[in-house]
């Protein structure tokens, strides 16, 4: 797969991370939509961490010639959903809950924010450069 179907790929997931993250910090915690919408929030989170790993840092310095710094929001969510997901079963809500915003702010709203740095997809496409 080249680079730009592995960024469309992971554009297709983390934007509606984004929205269902958001929707999720604002409903009623431990209803039912929250437990569906927090499932396939985790899951897409994962998936996208995947598949970001494939794709090469294009900006700053590099290690082993492919993974930069924004990798490092990658393995954090690797780390974050599973033991969110085993905090929430063993009914550790509080540690739940700090995993899972650390999650949102850290992977999705400092990391989201880096990709409209210059050199970067997001910022040619929205300002054009």
């Amino acid at each position: 797969m080249s680079y730009t179907e592995l960024m469309y790929l992971h554009l297709a997931t983390v934007v509606p991370c984004f929205l269902i993250g958001t929707f999720l910090l604002l409903i009623k915690k431990g209803s039912q939509i929250h437990k569906v919408f927090g499932r396939i929030y985790m899951i897409l989170m994962l998936f996208t961490a995947i598949v970001t790993l494939f794709m090469p840092s294009e900006v700053g310095p590099r290690l082993l010639d492919h993974f930069g710094w924004i990798h490092s929001f990658s393995f954090l969510t690797i780390y974050t959903v599973p033991t969110a997901y085993w905090a929430i079963k063993k009914g550790n809500i509080k540690a739940h809950k700090r995993k899972m915003i650390l999650l949102y702010f850290g992977a999705i709203i400092i990391a989201g924010g880096f990709t409209f740095f210059p050199g970067r997809y997001l910022h040619q496409l929205f300002f054009g450069v």
